[in-house]
């Protein structure tokens, strides 16, 4: 019988990919996640009930036990970015991790793999990345062979990151941005999804892996880079981060007041995160380490922000057409 691995958050942005891939490999693929009726899309990228969406909240163990049975090996994808209602970062990215990595070592599971992020450090300023180093502390606790990649901002045509960004550039003339100095490094979803891939055949060593994609860039720099391929010219407006912070701070309590009913541009958390670099420290092994070239922005970006252009999808025969008349 084939293998069987278990994705918690195997519907989300990256777990999708990782689910296609393990499901091309011929494994059957168990996708835990909260609203198995909203995952439905994944059904497809196997044969008749190779991959399969059930119901799990890793705040339960019972439900973790459940999703997780008679799996060869499991890969957690859960993370927030934003505390909503229970789900904390202390209680997702922490406590769940945990409750995972404690689960599969009980239960024999021969691998985990585990996505957290750069900057994953518990002296770091904000709440998001302290938890995502405690979960990694935990992890390594109970399951020590655990392969664990910390993660760049990841692009791909679902992120939530360049399309958002190139929607508020469609209607506004400016874009401001918290941090603009700020370094990032964004690597691509798929690459995300080969490493685990590599990870789950065995295919690479137990460890820590900081993956990020070939081009290391400001906020601002990026921000260019996504205005150019969507062909707009916006002002990119560098605000400090006091501001963002004091933003952040009193959207957080309207928030609470109105119980998630008014949401709000950036948090407090968020702008924290914003005063550290998104890069790779070096200490770790990345992505060619495991045989995989890192895809660069522009290799990508002009697939799916080509909606965002003045013209869509007739961008290209403009310009043609335009080189034709001269």
């Amino acid at each position: 019988m084939s293998k069987l691995v278990t994705i918690y958050g195997g519907s989300g942005f990256v777990g999708r990919y990782i689910a296609r891939r393990m499901a091309r490999q011929g494994w059957r693929v168990r996708v835990a996640v909260r609203r198995p009726n909203e995952a439905l899309f994944v059904k497809p990228y196997g044969a008749v009930g190779q991959v399969e969406p059930i119901l799990c909240n890793i705040r339960d163990d019972a439900s973790v036990a459940d999703a997780m049975n008679g799996a060869d090996a499991v890969v957690n994808c859960v993370g927030v970015l934003e505390e909503v209602g229970k789900n904390s970062f202390q209680a997702v990215q922490a406590d769940g991790a945990e409750r995972i990595a404690r689960t599969a070592a009980a239960m024999g599971v021969e691998s985990l793999v585990h996505l957290s992020a750069i900057g994953a450090d518990p002296n770091a300023p904000s709440e998001y990345s302290r938890t995502k180093a405690d979960g990694e502390q935990r992890i390594l606790q109970h399951f020590p062979n655990a392969t664990i990649f910390r993660l760049s901002i990841v692009f791909g045509s679902e992120d939530k990151f360049f399309n958002r960004f190139a929607s508020l550039a469609r209607m506004s003339p400016a874009l401001p941005l918290f941090g603009a100095s700020t370094m990032f490094q964004p690597v691509y979803v798929d690459d995300v999804a080969a490493a685990a891939e590599q990870a789950l055949l065995n295919h690479a060593d137990a460890g820590i892996y900081e993956l990020a994609g070939p081009e290391a860039d400001s906020f601002r720099g990026i921000m260019q880079t996504m205005l150019d391929v969507i062909e707009r010219r916006r002002l990119i407006l560098g605000l400090p981060l006091f501001m963002g912070r004091l933003m952040g701070g009193i959207g957080d309590v309207l928030k609470k007041i109105t119980i998630g009913l008014l949401p709000t541009p950036i948090t407090l958390d968020q702008a924290r995160s914003l005063s550290v670099d998104n890069v790779p420290t070096g200490e770790y092994s990345g992505l060619k380490d495991l045989g995989i070239s890192p895809t660069s922005m522009e290799a990508v970006l002009p697939d799916y922000l080509w909606r965002f252009r003045p013209s869509g999808q007739y961008a290209e025969i403009k310009a043609s057409a335009k080189n034709l008349k001269t």
